[in-house]
């Protein structure tokens, strides 16, 4: 019984571990993308590109499922928001998994100390 429970036990951690690892690959795939795509030319985050859009504060504040859609739809998301910020976001043509990856490494990453960006 002691076995079953200790290879329950094991199996639990490891499949955490799996997930936790996924996801790690998942953040570095979206840093690799954010540099890719040149979102730094407009856009920084925990400090690394243009100071004057830091997506820290909105982050910080927004759950994964906002910055989704800011990915989906930026010219719907600054209507709905009244974003103001210039110049606007373009659409970019990104695959479902390439979103998961910028959305999975703009949520892993620490904000820098200050930066303020609500979009506006």
């Amino acid at each position: 019984m002691r076995l079953i429970a200790t290879i329950a036990a094991s199996v639990v951690v490891a499949s955490g571990l799996t997930v936790t690892l996924a996801a790690q690959g998942k953040a570095e795939q979206g840093a690799a993308l954010f540099s890719a795509q040149k979102c730094t030319l407009c856009h920084s985050v925990a400090g690394k590109g243009n100071p004057k859009g830091s997506l820290d504060a909105m982050i910080a504040k927004n759950k994964a499922e906002h910055i989704r859609q800011w990915l989906q739809d930026p010219e719907g998301m600054r209507a709905k928001q009244n974003a103001t910020r210039t110049p606007a976001m373009k659409p970019v043509k990104l695959t479902p998994d390439q979103i998961d990856a910028l959305v999975a490494y703009r949520t892993s990453v620490k904000p820098a100390k200050s930066g303020d960006d609500t979009g506006r």
